[in-house]
């Protein structure tokens, strides 16, 4: 795939045409309702979803992942707790935006749950916000400090009982309605190498990109930071780790070195360390884990990330 496999909180984000249901084989499922928003919404976001059930795992911890987040909490209180842990933790009931991250976090769900979210391309959030996107990077913040009054006009729409077909076609119009009418300064220029980035899953040297786009690479550099909040560089790093995350088969002999290099680290030593700071595992724990607690096949919010121990 080419990096998308929707799921929840920093997973990839799978491209489909239309909305999927997705049951986990538990006495009580989860259910995953998906779809891309038509155009232009697709230029930035990668998927809308809802999620509701009862979890088989509460407590998630999510490697960073190529997307910037909004989430619409209409069950149980969220608990979410940085992996830099002179960060307070967050309970939310209401709603959060997340930039994207370029660490590992860790959220907790309720007993019950019942969420609605948006997946938006790295740089997608920046056309919904009034606000740099370096304010959101590695961080959570209330939708009605961002959107205000916002969030108590969605959630009357869907009600109670809305189904999830009706929750993703209020959230979708609500995207539209906030869609900036023009681009900001830039924002094409990050779209198009970003894009490029997206599909060779960060392979793409940033050199190269700004070779190709006409532009220095402190002048790229400078776009990414207002538009995604971090530099090209850190996306490419993003990229290319959840590239080998979800190429993982725990079911299987792993061949660390072969992914490693598939992915594009040819230093060992870095891939290892990199691994543990974005998992808090090593490989080899990693791996165990999974075995413990395997990913559920065709599942995508189990994808990316994991059962926090």
């Amino acid at each position: 795939m080419a990096l998308k496999a929707a799921a929840f909180p920093g997973t990839m984000p799978l491209t489909i045409e239309i909305a999927e249901r997705t049951p986990v084989g538990h006495t009580e499922s989860m259910e995953y309702v998906v779809r891309v928003p038509a155009p232009p919404l697709d230029r930035f976001i990668d998927d809308i979803y809802c999620l509701t059930g009862v979890p088989r795992h509460r407590r998630m911890n999510v490697p960073p992942m190529p997307s910037a987040h909004l989430f619409i909490n209409l069950g149980g209180p969220v608990r979410l707790w940085d992996s830099d842990f002179s960060v307070p933790p967050a309970v939310f009931t209401d709603g959060w935006f997340m930039g994207v991250w370029t660490r590992r976090f860790l959220f907790e769900y309720p007993g019950r749950v019942r969420l609605v979210g948006v997946h938006f391309k790295p740089w997608g959030i920046s056309p919904f916000v009034d606000m740099p996107a370096t304010e959101l990077r590695d961080r959570w913040v209330p939708v009605d400090a961002v959107w205000q009054r916002s969030l108590d006009r969605i959630r009357n729409q869907v009600g109670d009982i809305a189904s999830p077909t009706e929750t993703l076609r209020v959230l979708e119009e609500e995207l539209r309605w906030r869609l900036a009418a023009a681009p900001s300064r830039g924002l094409d220029l990050v779209r198009h190498t970003g894009w490029r980035l997206e599909i060779s899953h960060g392979l793409v040297p940033v050199g190269a990109l700004a070779d190709a786009a006409g532009v220095s690479g402190n002048h790229l550099a400078t776009q990414f930071k207002s538009h995604v909040g971090v530099t090209p560089k850190r996306v490419a790093r993003i990229y290319r780790f959840a590239q080998l995350i979800v190429s993982v088969d725990a079911l299987r002999p792993v061949d660390w070195s072969e992914l490693a290099q598939t992915a594009g680290y040819f230093d060992q030593a870095h891939f290892s360390r990199e691994f543990k700071d974005f998992t808090g595992h090593t490989p080899t724990e990693y791996l165990a884990l999974r075995r413990r607690f395997p990913a559920q096949r065709g599942f995508p919010p189990d994808s990316g990330p994991m059962p926090a121990e």
